[in-house]
């Protein structure tokens, strides 16, 4: 199996994370009850990775590209419980259109803002 990349790490460690604080469930919506077992926990979280050699190249690429969009809509089992917009956030939610807010209040690594537009434009959300 290749090498994973930062992201596929960053996915496994969150879902080991999820396990230790008994938050990882399996099954389809959680429904099989909570995971108690440490090898099916790794499985788990390799499969979610798309780093799984007991799956298929499609596969990988579709179970990694269905885990990235749940970290983006903070939908994970470790965002919900510790109130986080996605993996990686600093234990604040951002501000943002699609949270509910009117704009970011996080700058990005180059110090501006996220919204391009001057605050005067912005639209209000009703």
């Amino acid at each position: 199996m290749a090498k994973t990349s930062p992201r596929q790490r960053k996915t496994t460690g969150r879902v080991m994370h999820e396990y230790k604080h008994g938050e990882l469930k399996s099954g389809r919506g959680g429904k099989g009850g909570k995971v108690k077992s440490r090898k099916q926990a790794i499985a788990i979280a390799l499969h979610e990775a798309g780093a799984s050699k007991y799956d298929t190249k499609s596969r990988r690429k579709k179970s990694f590209a269905k885990s990235k969009r749940k970290e983006a809509r903070g939908q994970t089992y470790q965002q919900e419980r510790e109130g986080k917009s996605h993996v990686g956030a600093r234990g604040r939610r951002e501000s943002s259109r699609a949270m509910g807010g009117e704009n970011a209040t996080r700058t990005t690594r180059r110090g501006k803002s996220r919204s391009s537009r001057p605050r005067s434009t912005r639209r209000r959300s009703s």
